[in-house]
Formats: structure tokens, C-alpha cells, sequence
């Protein structure tokens, strides 16, 4: 039998001549280390993984708790919280900061003025400034003549009251008129809240004008149903996610403590409160509304997978585990608990899985294009 000869030119410009049947047994060897993909496996390279910042995590068996999940609200803690209220009565004169929700202030910081100048009772401060000076003087006056018992010690006694009571009022106005009116402070170091007026309202002594919120401390006041009521003693925790970002905060990291639950429903309502108090450490808004996973009894060892581990599929729930480097397969499971951090998983995977945590949606998308066919394929 005839032999087909290749011959190749080297560098060195030699002549060297190879069979056909080396040819194809080089090629042979080549074929023996290409790796060998089963059917239903996804082909995903790497480069392709680094440059969506795929990430994939070994499962194992860890501590896991029992989750109600509900709703609620974020308050503010007590005590955390200040009313601003007008001192004098005048139209609302608003000062260079912007009077906002939000809006960051000191404690002695100006936040508005309320100028009585142009009312029909005239200006509050320069009234005060009046009756105290004229006051000032009639005390005095009563002072000297009380001990020569020229007036009676009772219109001397009323002499100093009406002294005493025009300081007060003075004092209060005395250093914070200007010409836009009486200046009202911030009482505490903290953010405007609850704006209550505008520029140009009138408002009257002791009227709320805003509140000034600390935000140090919040309350998470979660609304549990009635059905739960036994499950409440063992609630030690919980995490929340708000509706402005997919945070998930865990109340164990905001240095986090169980205030109270209720040993009763409120009034008119199938809903029992349970009430924890953190520290605000992130941008929490007080008066929003979360979702809480409250954790109640710890459960042994359970596999459990990030919540960015799962993807959905009419009502199904499937992960993509790592085979290597290039290779993954889908893998269907079922789920229990959600923490809103981490699933429980019931059945579908093993201690060692390396379960793709970031990036599954894409690996998804490829597996649409370049799932192995039923057979077993070289590539």
C-alpha cells in the first residue's frame, strides 16, 4: 500500500517527510486531552465569566433559622426625634437653608424666621423688649419704696412677677430678631423631617413647624399575623429590605436588639407588632415601608444558596453549577426558608456543589445557543 509523503520545509532548511498515518495519529493524541462534555452541559468560557464577574461559591452544610416573612414600617426611636415649634406668632420667613426634607442641620442653626413686624398686634420682639424694660424699671421703683412701707408688700409682690414674666418672654426673642423677624433654632444636631409649613404662612405660638430627626437609632415595627402568635417567644432577629434598593439589611449587623412583641393584636386589627431597635448605619428613611424576614427557631445544618443563586422558571426553581472552568450544567431544586439573603435548599444539590451566585441569568441566555445536544460531543 502506497503511502502519501508530506514534506515540510524547516527554518533550518532541511526536508523532513511524514507519513499520512502520523499525521492522523498526531492528531489523535491532540483529541485524547480535549475534554469530553456530557449532554445538557453549557459551554461558558472564561474570559467570557471574568468579564461579567461571574462568581461561584461551594455550598456546605451552616446554621440556618426558621423565617416569617411579612411587612412593616421603619420609625424612629424614641427619644431620637425633636419638634420645632413657633416661639412668637409671625409669617414664616425661610433662612438660606434649604428647607427641605432631608436637609442636614446643627443644633443653634437658623432655620426660619417669623416676622410679626406688619401684623396689627406690631412687632413681637420690640413689644417684649418694651414690657420688659418698663417692667424692669417699675420693680425697681417698688423695690426701694417696699422697704419704707410707702406701697404694700403685696403690690410689690405683684411688681415682681410682672417683672419676672416680661424677662422670660424677652430672653426667649433677646439675640435672635433680625430684620427678618424672630429666629427659630434647631434644637439638636440631627435632619429636617416632616416639613409643616411654607414660606409666607402665619403661625401661631407654639404651633409644630417641622421635626428634626436624629436618625441615630431606629425602629423596625414589624406586623405579624395572629397565626404566628406561638412562634413569636422564639424570633430573635431579622433582616429587611427596603423598596428604594435590593439591599438586604441584617438587623445583626446594625448592632440590632428585640425591644418587644405584642401580647395582643392592636385595636381593630389581625396583626400583632414585634418591635426591634439599630442603629441607622446606612441611608434607612424613617416612615418607609420594608419587607421584613423575621428568624425565629435555628434549624441544624442546612444547605442554603444566595438568593442570586436562583432562577426562575414558571413557577420552578433551577441553580447552574460549575463542572470546570469552561463547563456548567442546570440543575434543578426545591426550596424552603427565605431570609431574603439566602434559600434554603430542600433537595437538588450536595455538600461540594459549586453553585454560580453572580452571573446565573447570563449563563442562562448562552444556554439557550450552546447546551450539549444528547450525544456526546468533541470540542
Amino acid at each position: 500500500m502506497a503511502f502519501v509523503m508530506a514534506v515540510l520545509s524547516c527554518s533550518c532548511g532541511e526536508k523532513h517527510t511524514h507519513t499520512e498515518h502520523e499525521h492522523e495519529h498526531t492528531e489523535a493524541e491532540e483529541h485524547e486531552h480535549e475534554h469530553e462534555h456530557a449532554a445538557g452541559e453549557i459551554i461558558f468560557k472564561k474570559a467570557n465569566a471574568e468579564a461579567i464577574g461571574l462568581t461561584t461559591e461551594k455550598i456546605a452544610p451552616a446554621p440556618f433559622a426558621e423565617v416569617i416573612k411579612t411587612s412593616g414600617q421603619i420609625q424612629a426611636a424614641q427619644g431620637s426625634e425633636s419638634v420645632v415649634v413657633a416661639t412668637v406668632p409671625g409669617i414664616v420667613t425661610l433662612s438660606s437653608t434649604r428647607f427641605v426634607d432631608g436637609t442636614a442641620v446643627r443644633k443653634g442653626q437658623t432655620i426660619l424666621s417669623l416676622a410679626s413686624e406688619n401684623l396689627s398686634e406690631g412687632d413681637v420682639a420690640l413689644r417684649a423688649k418694651n414690657a420688659y424694660e418698663t417692667a424692669l424699671k417699675e420693680y425697681e421703683r417698688m423695690k426701694d419704696l417696699v422697704s419704707d412701707k410707702i406701697v404694700s408688700q403685696k403690690d410689690f409682690e405683684q411688681a415682681k412677677l410682672t417683672y419676672e414674666n416680661a424677662k422670660v418672654a424677652y430672653e426667649a426673642v433677646h439675640g435672635k430678631h433680625s430684620t427678618n423677624g424672630v429666629a427659630v433654632t434647631a434644637p439638636i444636631n440631627g435632619f429636617l423631617k416632616n416639613i409643616l409649613v411654607k414660606e409666607g404662612d402665619y403661625a401661631t405660638v407654639g404651633q409644630p413647624l417641622a421635626t428634626i430627626s436624629q436618625n441615630s437609632k431606629l425602629v423596625l415595627k414589624a406586623e405579624v399575623s395572629e397565626k404566628y402568635y406561638t412562634q413569636l417567644p422564639l424570633i430573635h432577629s431579622a433582616y429587611f429590605k427596603t423598596p428604594y434598593d435590593d439591599q438586604v439589611y441584617q438587623l445583626d449587623k446594625l448592632n440590632g436588639r428585640l425591644l418587644s412583641y405584642g401580647r395582643s393584636s392592636e385595636n381593630k386589627s389581625f396583626y400583632v407588632p414585634v418591635l426591634f431597635e439599630f442603629d441607622n448605619k446606612g441611608a434607612v428613611i424613617p416612615g418607609s415601608f420594608v419587607e421584613i424576614y423575621l428568624l425565629g427557631k435555628p434549624l441544624g445544618n442546612v444547605l442554603s444558596v444566595p438568593v442570586t443563586a436562583l432562577v426562575e422558571e414558571q413557577g420552578t426553581y433551577w441553580v447552574y453549577i460549575r463542572l470546570d472552568e469552561d463547563c456548567y450544567k442546570k440543575q434543578l431544586v426545591s426550596i424552603g426558608a427565605d431570609n431574603g439573603k439566602s434559600v434554603q435548599i430542600l433537595s437538588g444539590l450536595k455538600t461540594g456543589d459549586e453553585v454560580v451566585t453572580q452571573g446565573a441569568y447570563q449563563i442562562k441566555l448562552a444556554s439557550a445557543s450552546n447546551a450539549i445536544p444528547a450525544h456526546t460531543h468533541h470540542h
